[in-house]
């Protein structure tokens, strides 16, 4: 297969390209660097992007962000910036993405732990993940031409606790090379409408 992988410079994103990469061709793409140019928060660079990648099999994203901050710290444009960029950014890869894409490709989104485990300072994070959820499931039930779509919904991972172990008390880590046989199952399985969760 040929895979688009979106956030391939990433600690999930160089997991997945690893697995995934010993038997598929991986086509990185990111917001700056990559074998193709794309943006997620932009449609016409998302458009750009799959016009430019030729004939495909799967898109994995492995890209998006939130804000992190107290509830009532937090402003209307704090919950805009991840309903923009982690939310709408995924489900507009989708929504492009189906009209470029082989017969029987595959969508493989990311959301994350919180949309099951709430943390403190994670609303935005909790809002995004549950939602991304609730698209796959709806949504793959009116994929066109066969095409799949699930989302994948890793523990914290074990190479990023340094940076966001302190969020995250309590919680065992999940290495990245595991979360990333979660991309492999969505991307080379059957499964469609699921949320993936990468548990310990």
């Amino acid at each position: 297969m040929r895979i688009i992988l979106i956030g391939a410079t990433g600690t999930i994103g160089k997991a997945v390209a690893k697995e995934l990469g010993q038997r598929h061709e991986i086509v990185t793409a990111g917001r700056t660097s990559g074998d193709l140019i794309m943006d997620i928060t932009d449609t016409a660079s998302i458009r750009n992007a799959f016009k430019k990648a030729g004939k495909f099999d799967a898109v994995i994203s492995c890209a998006g962000h939130v804000k992190w901050a107290p509830f009532p710290e937090f402003t209307t444009e704090d919950y805009e910036f991840g309903l923009k960029d982690k939310l709408m950014g995924q489900v507009n890869l989708v929504l492009i993405g189906s009209e470029y894409i082989n017969d029987g490709g595959s969508f493989t989104l990311s959301s994350g732990v919180t949309d099951h485990d709430p943390i403190p300072m994670g609303s935005s994070a909790s809002m995004v993940a549950c939602a991304l959820s609730g698209f796959v499931m709806a949504a793959a039930l009116e994929m066109p031409r066969g095409q799949r779509l699930n989302v994948v919904s890793p523990g914290v991972i074990e190479e990023a606790m340094e940076n966001y172990g302190a969020f995250f008390r309590g919680h065992c880590p999940v290495p990245a090379a595991r979360a990333a046989l979660g991309y492999a199952k969505s991307v080379e399985g059957l499964q469609t409408g699921q949320t993936m969760r990468i548990v310990f």
